[in-house]
């Protein structure tokens, strides 16, 4: 007996996401040390000594079941955002809370609408609930097309948008306009999931108030994460905003203790710490042009981010990105987000970002004098 079959044909169908590969892999695949992950758009500068001082603080209490309603971390968003605790979900991970959404909304035949070269989870949580989602084309820069987007939510019914700002892999962004005019032309029973798990590597000028924006769109889910700019990624702990009655319904497919105590007291911890957010912000923005700059000097197209990554163009990916694991550094193939030749390369410390450039010329390199033989 083929035990798959029992399993309904949507579910049989999903391509399992595939992480980035972690280091301890490489290690054991080719026995060489010094190795740089640049592959998973984490925090170069860890966690903040605030939060992980909250972390060894819990650890005491580790033989008892986390708090379900996550009230102090809920109370801490409260303070930050001037929402109420009605207005918020916890998730293990943004990625948690999306899937959430579609749990709680879609039934099989539903209708989702995403922009081709977005996050593959909008997929995923969308074909594991049965619902079909619909990929609509992107501009020509990689970004998500609006107008086309707000189209076919529309003639498809759709029941949910999802919108990433900014966009992995691509790291386009949408400015606040856009997005409000798109939100002002939908339907307000087609739901909106605007992703800003990278909303904190924003520029002060392009950065804008979204969770004020819940007053006038009962139906926008705002999802955010601690995984990026909080250095949290292995607690696994993220949040969405929505209205309390959106909220009620995510919180009823919910898993009672979904994010452990260690993660709860390490978010309130980071979400005060103020000062190491800010100094993370200007590390990845010395970073991005450290990087851009030697991309250029590669003669390699790169798409402009607002993320704390950057996808660029490359003759062959898939030999540079094995080339590159050769030398020590992971970087990211997205040849899945239908962008063959792109690598996705995250930004580091400047040590690693010299490190990555240095490989990567010497990739370059290699190919040019093998052809050339």
């Amino acid at each position: 007996m083929n035990y798959c079959d029992l399993a309904p044909s949507y579910i049989r169908a999903i391509a399992p996401y595939q992480p980035g590969k972690p280091i301890s892999e490489l290690e054991r695949e080719l026995g060489i040390t010094g190795i740089i992950k640049l592959a998973s758009n984490e925090n170069p500068l860890g966690a903040s000594a605030a939060a992980v001082a909250a972390m060894q603080e819990a650890i005491k209490n580790i033989a008892l079941y986390p708090d379900g309603n996550g009230f102090e971390l809920k109370d801490a968003l409260v303070k930050r955002y001037s929402v109420t605790h009605a207005n918020i979900t916890l998730g293990n991970g943004s990625n948690d809370l999306l899937e959430l959404a579609a749990r709680a909304f879609l039934t099989p035949g539903d209708k989702v609408v995403y922009s081709a070269h977005a996050f593959a989870v909008y997929a995923l949580a969308t074909q594991a609930v049965g619902a079909t989602g619909i990929s609509v084309p992107a501009t020509e820069g990689y970004g998500h097309d609006l107008p086309a987007m707000l189209d076919a939510a529309k003639t498809n019914k759709a029941k949910i948008v999802f919108i990433a700002n900014p966009n992995n892999p691509t790291g386009t962004f949408l400015e606040a306009e856009a997005l409000l005019a798109f939100m002002r032309g939908l339907p307000q029973d087609i739901l909106v999931v605007l992703d800003e798990a990278y909303n904190e590597y924003l520029p002060e000028e392009k950065r804008y108030d979204s969770v004020s924006w819940l007053k006038e769109f009962p139906n926008l889910i705002i999802s955010r994460t601690f995984s990026k700019a909080y250095g949290l990624a292995g607690l696994r702990v993220g949040y969405a905003m929505s209205h309390e009655q959106v909220t009620d319904m995510m919180n009823r497919v919910r898993q009672p203790f979904n994010v452990n105590s260690v993660a709860q007291a390490a978010a309130v911890a980071a979400l005060r710490d103020v000062s190491f957010v800010k100094r993370t912000f200007e590390l990845n923005q010395r970073g991005m042009a450290q990087i851009t700059e030697g991309l250029g000097k590669l003669e390699l197209n790169y798409i402009p981010s607002c993320g704390n990554f950057v996808a660029f163009h490359i003759g062959n990916a898939s030999a540079t990105y094995r080339r590159l694991l050769e030398l020590g550094v992971i970087v990211r193939p997205i040849e899945n987000y239908d962008m063959p030749g792109w690598l996705r390369v995250s930004i580091g410390l400047e040590s690693e970002n010299a490190k990555f450039l240095g490989a990567l010329e010497k990739c370059i390199n290699e190919q040019v004098n093998g052809e050339a033989k």
